[in-house]
């Protein structure tokens, strides 16, 4: 029985390899592999003896030859493969441990060159793989280190490795060789301007026990790469499994987060819409605030803040009923006051800044929506302000809150909101006028009648709203603008003396 050897990752490659050969395997290796067995005590067949050529083109070419391939290929129940193999002198090649150049970690590295990446540009390796998988039958294929314990166990106690893990094996190894040319191809075309295909590569990360509704079937995947404010690559901490609404909840609830870095923050969200959002000198006054916005919606919710949660805050939450709370750390008394609450998941999350706004994928039916996360946060300033009332200091610090939050409401939006925190919230109506009438009167039951300011996710075309506005006691409002009737909303608002910005930007949530 014949192995060949030949890998870029050596870990535990030397014990794999003197494991086999004290199992009477004779060893084929590959240049800087043939090397390290050989100090390792192994004896090894150098490729160039199988083969009866040279490495040559610096090692580019070695391994593409009948004498492996054939070796590898050959089916050992057809007489003509048999014949051919004795006719060309090619002996079976039973067994091949493979992996690749390190193509993923060259492009990832600061500054690489093209010329860099072209050159852990694996041929051979894919092509050993591609060979030994085909013919699993007869032939065991390794492409990962993880799996040498096992194929050595079975080949200890049967003398092969069985039919099933044969199977299993090539599987990977197909898994292995598609995943690394959709990395090149995917480098390759970036390098060529080219973007009329879409390569993703995501890894099952959880099976869930349903979707949307107990009879959807659902899985969670995370991407190769970890990123900051991703729920697949959160550290659940304590509590219950999550499910496909939780993912779906708790990953709008960091894209709000992910706005507010500036500053103590928390966002308690229902639904993927926020209920209660709140600044603070400090986060326990921004959970007392956001609490203090919304106490019914929050039941059944999620809260997430910015800073570290500390064990005040944990008890503000103990009696409240929450499905998840996220922080980028919790102190260690916070935890021990949360683990009261055995079914709370717990989930601590990396918040650290990006420079560029990852992409976002949405898939429709026989289809997939590509577009960059909108991370954008315009700062509200009073060179936008577009009526005769100019805003006054802390109007702007509010409707710069507002309009932070309210860009994350599901369209039509509106968000009411005073003093840093907000007061109502109006999400999802097929009619702006509609939104805000939702969030003005829980801005009124929660007591508040004068000095709110209002942000608008679109245009307000009329002055239907400005009016509607007014009448709850809103001194200010912020809107993108942009609207072939804005001189109505303006002048609406001009005649009852509120001030009003224009952004020039927009940020639908449909």
């Amino acid at each position: 029985m014949r192995a060949l050897i030949s890998v870029s990752d050596k870990t535990g490659v030397a014990a794999f390899a003197a494991a086999l050969s004290r199992l009477g395997w004779e060893i084929i290796a590959t240049g800087g592999t043939q090397r390290l067995l050989e100090q390792e005590g192994v004896r090894t067949i150098g490729i160039s003896e199988v083969t009866g050529f040279p490495e040559i083109c610096d090692g580019r070419v070695k391994t593409l030859h009948p004498k492996v391939h054939g070796g590898l290929l050959a089916r050992r129940d057809l007489p003509s493969h048999l014949a051919a193999l004795r006719e060309n002198g090619i002996e079976f090649i039973d067994l091949v441990c493979v992996n690749l150049y390190p193509f993923a970690a060259t492009i990832a590295k600061p500054g690489v060159t093209m010329e860099d990446a072209v050159e852990n540009i694996d041929i051979g390796g894919p092509s050993m793989l591609r060979s030994a998988a085909k013919n699993w039958r007869d032939v065991t294929v390794v492409c990962d280190p993880g799996d040498y314990g096992r194929v050595i166990d079975q080949i200890s106690r049967t003398g092969n490795t069985t039919p099933e893990t044969r199977l299993e094996l090539s599987a990977k190894a197909y898994t292995h060789t598609a995943q690394y040319d959709t990395m090149i191809a995917r480098y390759m075309r970036e390098q060529a301007g080219l973007p009329e295909k879409l390569f993703l590569e995501y890894d099952l990360k959880q099976s869930l026990r349903y979707g949307e509704n107990p009879h959807q079937d659902a899985r969670f995947y995370a991407a190769k790469t970890p990123e900051p404010y991703s729920l697949a690559f959160a550290r659940q901490l304590q509590g219950k499994e999550m499910s496909y609404n939780n993912i779906q909840d708790a990953n709008a609830a960091l894209n709000i987060v992910r706005d507010f870095a500036d500053q103590p923050f928390c966002v308690a969200l229902k639904h993927m819409n926020p209920c209660g959002a709140a600044v603070g000198e400090t986060i326990e006054a921004a959970w007392q605030a956001a609490y203090e916005a919304d106490k019914v919606s929050i039941y059944g919710g999620i809260v997430a803040v910015n800073r570290e949660l500390t064990a005040e805050v944990a008890r503000g939450m103990k009696p409240i009923f929450l499905e998840i709370v996220i922080a980028p750390s919790f102190s260690a008394e916070a935890l021990e006051i949360l683990a009261a609450k055995k079914n709370l998941r717990v989930l601590q999350v990396e918040m650290a800044p990006v420079a560029q706004a990852p992409m976002q994928y949405v898939s429709v039916n026989g289809g997939m929506l590509v577009q960059q996360l909108d991370t954008a946060v315009e700062k509200i300033d009073a060179s936008m302000c577009v009526t005769k009332v100019r805003p006054t200091a802390a109007q702007l610090r509010d409707l710069d809150f507002g309009w932070r939050i309210v860009k994350h409401v599901k369209s039509n939006a509106i968000a009411v909101v005073c003093d840093g925190h907000t007061l109502g919230v109006g999400a999802g109506q097929m009619n702006r006028v509609g939104s805000a009438e939702i969030a003005l009167k829980e801005a009124l039951a929660a007591g508040f009648t004068s000095g709110l300011v209002l942000a608008s996710d679109g245009f307000l075309p009329f002055g239907d709203t400005v009016a509607l506005a007014a009448q709850y006691g809103v001194t200010a409002i912020v809107q993108p603008g942009g609207s072939i009737r804005d001189e109505e909303s303006i002048a609406k608002a001009d005649e009852l003396g509120i001030t009003m910005l224009f952004t020039g930007v927009r940020h639908f949530k449909h």
